[in-house]
């Protein structure tokens, strides 16, 4: 038998063995078959920033809720008053007879002037009780923005016209104003002057007027996501198929909203826990002896004259904490979306 011989409709292929091979297309390890949510824990492994701020305001909620426990192991609570207690510990002029606003082996924040009280446990429970009433509030207001934004953006008409005038009246008000002037007046209504007024109920107004005051802006943002979603393909789809407005909310619109709802939360609980502090500072929240990040701050400006330290590790921890929120917060927001990204 003879060879075939190559047909000349077919010529031959010379390859170069030496020639380089054409590079292949890199694959992109699975990126494919990432859920969104994988692949904005993806990016925000990769901030930095994002990371240590995560870190620093972990450490700060661990701290508020083991608080009771710190001051157990610590040995001092932050009621007793150690320096009418203990002799030597205030001099004549009230203030502590230590240096640096008393700081010892026994007192590691030292203690405040006039009462003695020990400042590091005192602290704690401060960041304890601001953080807590500020989470509470920052839960309503997300809950009454989303529910007000969704409903005035889906219903469209009167319904969207009358939520979008009072939206506009509540961030049109003075707000801090109102806080100032009308807490007394609620308080009030349940407690004469004479009274003390009970713990509950400074908290409950708190969380009220500020609920009451802070869902309007998370409302009108998710308002204006869903008026543009619901003239989207994959709505109409649904109300095609006979979806009923309830299922399209919850199966197609939500699922659309985290994003902007998530970083609203972020961003909104710091602005909650200077607010908060800024009442107390004006006088208008918790009151002494309750502790409390404003109170703290207002009543060490009466002294930071004769000692700073006294208005150190308020400040310093609130201007740490606050910061850190604020960069998590935009972290998040460039993980959760990349287009944004600074």
């Amino acid at each position: 038998m003879t060879p075939p011989t190559p047909s000349a409709a077919a010529p031959l292929e010379v390859t170069d063995e030496t020639a380089p091979a054409s590079p292949t297309p890199a694959t992109s390890k699975g990126n494919e078959s990432r859920s969104p949510g994988q692949l904005a824990w993806r990016r925000f492994k990769r901030d930095r920033t994002g990371i240590v701020s995560a870190c620093i305001v972990i450490f700060f909620f661990v701290v508020a809720l083991a608080a009771p426990l710190i001051t157990k192991l610590y040995g001092k609570d932050p009621y007793t008053t150690y320096g009418l207690n203990t002799p030597g510990l205030l001099g004549d002029n009230g203030f502590p007879v230590g240096a640096n606003g008393g700081i010892s082996g026994d007192f590691w924040f030292g203690i405040d002037p006039q009462l003695g009280r020990d400042v590091f446990s005192f602290l704690l429970y401060a960041i304890r009780n601001s953080l807590l009433i500020s989470i509470g509030i920052t839960i309503l207001v997300v809950i009454i923005g989303v529910v007000v934004g969704v409903t005035a953006g889906y219903m469209g008409g009167k319904t969207d016209w009358f939520i979008g005038r009072v939206i506009d009246l509540l961030l049109a008000f003075p707000s801090q104003l109102f806080f100032v002037a009308f807490t007394p007046v609620v308080i009030a209504l349940f407690v004469s002057p004479e009274e003390n007024t009970p713990i509950w109920l400074t908290v409950t107004c708190l969380i009220g007027l500020l609920t009451l005051f802070g869902w309007a802006s998370i409302a009108r943002l998710l308002r204006g996501q869903v008026l543009a979603l619901r003239e989207r393909e994959f709505v109409e789809a649904a109300k095609v198929t006979g979806a009923s407005p309830t299922r399209i909310i919850f199966k197609e619109l939500l699922p659309n909203l985290w994003t902007p709802i998530l970083i609203q939360a972020t961003l909104n609980l710091p602005m909650m826990v200077t607010t908060e502090a800024g009442l107390s500072f004006l006088g208008v929240g918790l009151q002494d002896p309750t502790p409390d990040w404003g109170l703290m701050i207002s009543y060490a400006a009466k002294f930071y004259q004769d000692d700073i330290t006294f208005l150190l590790f308020p400040g310093v921890a609130m201007v740490i904490f606050v910061l850190a929120f604020n960069l998590l917060g935009d972290s998040v927001r460039d993980a959760l979306d990349p287009k944004t990204k600074r």
